[in-house]
């Protein structure tokens, strides 16, 4: 299991965020968290990155206790998110950006990191054309495919991604989630947060759902979507 999570309670000041949650992460798969607004799904996936405190519980990451190790030791270990909102640098060029995913890495001149550069750019042939351009200056499509790719460039094992649809065109939504197929078919082994469950669903090799700070079900993507309970909570009736 690449990563493990096990009895995580997290609080913000006297309200519990999340209550007692268990889970893991395969290595080479897809996994989701879906849920409703405020179910807590953000709140994981920031505690796992560590960006959150625990209140109780353990993360462990290949087998590693990673419970109270800083964001930047996650990420020298493989782990990387890109955030809820996009979070990009506005008044950095998109290559600027790129590089910033690339902080702790040390080989930024080698062939290594121009060969990650070049997998980004093969996903996203949008950045590539414009890797002068302030990320600001770009379309919230443009800036999610901008975040996802700076994520990528730390070199993952896990990517976590944080609601990588939100505010996006049907057309775009499709084409996000076509490539997060691509990234992890390319090996890269992704924990994914989606409000769009449908799509989520489709993709993932396992799913949990998230209530109020529990998860309330597990199973495989195809099992959750075949739920009537499910489909009737979270795809209107149908996938």
């Amino acid at each position: 299991m690449l990563l493990e999570v096990q009895g995580l309670c997290v609080n913000y000041g006297h309200i519990e965020a999340i209550r007692d949650i268990t889970f893991g992460v395969e290595e080479g798969t897809v996994a989701t968290l879906i849920g409703a607004n405020g179910a807590g799904k953000t709140t994981t996936l920031k505690t796992i990155s560590g960006l959150r405190k625990v209140r109780a519980g353990q993360i462990l990451f290949d087998g590693k206790d990673i419970t109270q190790l800083p964001p930047y030791e996650r990420v020298l270990m493989g782990l990387s998110q890109s955030p809820e909102g996009r979070g990009v640098f506005p008044g950095m060029t998109v290559r600027e950006n790129l590089d910033m995913g690339a902080f702790v890495r040390k080989d930024v001149k080698t062939a290594a990191y121009q060969q990650d550069l070049d997998r980004v750019y093969d996903l996203f042939p949008r950045l590539k054309e414009r890797q002068g351009q302030a990320a600001g200056s770009m379309s919230g499509g443009e800036q999610q495919m901008l975040a996802i790719g700076r994520a990528l460039m730390a070199k993952p094992r896990l990517v976590l991604l944080d609601e990588p649809s939100m505010g996006l065109a049907p057309k775009l939504i499709q084409q996000i989630f076509s490539i997060i197929s691509e990234i992890n078919a390319q090996g890269t082994t992704v924990l994914l947060v989606e409000q769009n469950a449908a799509q989520a669903l489709k993709r993932a090799h396992t799913a949990h759902i998230l209530e109020t700070g529990e998860i309330v079900r597990s199973g495989t993507g195809h099992e959750l979507a075949g739920d009537d309970a499910v489909k009737a909570a979270y795809l209107g009736g149908d996938v």
